[in-house]
């Protein structure tokens, strides 16, 4: 009996022995880092190439100034008279001044940059050549005396090219406000104008009606009635500073 027991006790040791075995397997250890001496770390930014950065910015091309020179450049005004105790003669008063005061900034090598600043003429200054017309204009109608200053301010060119040769006669349209008096209306020039070295001259052409700016039609009983229409010339000589 004693020996039954010995080898039944015998048995369940064995199969213990083996149960235990089999359940607890040995397991190597897997590496996920690659094979490599550099250390990797993930919150770094991405290497850099080593080709140089391309400097995209470009030069600014400089804005050359052209004064316009008072001795040599004039603003006219044309307006058509009648004389009521002429038969009705038919005339056109002409008044000039050479009081004029302005800038033009260019790029010569892209044109279209080229700006113009503005335009100041003193109107006072008229000259016709009737000293009667002059007098009446400063004290009555244009009242130039209290108003002496006219100014335009450019505020858009058109037809301007993309390239400038030397001595090209070119045609642009100029917008702006013209202030007379104390009123602002915005008028737009005819200008043809060229360039040769460091002078710029040209000639500048627009029709204003004087009624805009609270003068005019100009009426003299029994003597004369002018047109409301104005032609404006400008004529101009710019040298380069």
């Amino acid at each position: 009996m004693s020996r039954i027991v010995f080898l039944y006790l015998s048995l369940i040791i064995f199969l213990v022995s083996c149960t235990s075995q089999s359940a607890t397997p040995q397991i190597e250890p897997t590496s996920t880092l690659p094979e490599t001496d550099e250390v990797v770390n993930p919150t770094s930014p991405p290497p850099q190439n080593d080709l140089p950065t391309p400097d995209v910015s470009e030069s600014e091309s400089e804005l050359e100034t052209f004064l316009i020179v008072p001795g040599e450049s004039e603003v006219a005004y044309e307006v058509g008279e009648v004389f009521l105790n002429q038969d009705n003669r038919f005339a056109i008063a002409i008044g000039i001044t050479n009081q004029v005061s302005g800038e033009v900034l260019v790029d010569r090598d892209n044109p279209q940059n080229s700006t113009i600043g503005p335009v100041e003429v003193d109107i006072s200054q008229f000259t016709s050549d009737s000293a009667r017309r002059d007098n009446a204009i400063r004290e009555r109608f244009l009242e130039s005396n209290r108003f002496p200053i006219a100014t335009f301010i450019p505020n858009q060119v058109e037809g301007v090219p993309q390239d400038y040769q030397e001595g090209q006669q070119i045609e642009i349209q100029v917008s702006g406000d013209l202030t007379v008096r104390d009123v602002t209306k915005p008028v737009t020039f005819d200008v043809t104008l060229e360039g040769s070295g460091d002078t710029i001259t040209g000639e500048a052409t627009t029709m204003i009606l004087m009624s805009d700016f609270g003068f005019g039609p100009i009426s003299i009983g029994g003597i004369l009635n002018t047109e409301d229409e104005v032609v404006v010339h400008f004529r101009f000589v710019a040298r380069s500073q």
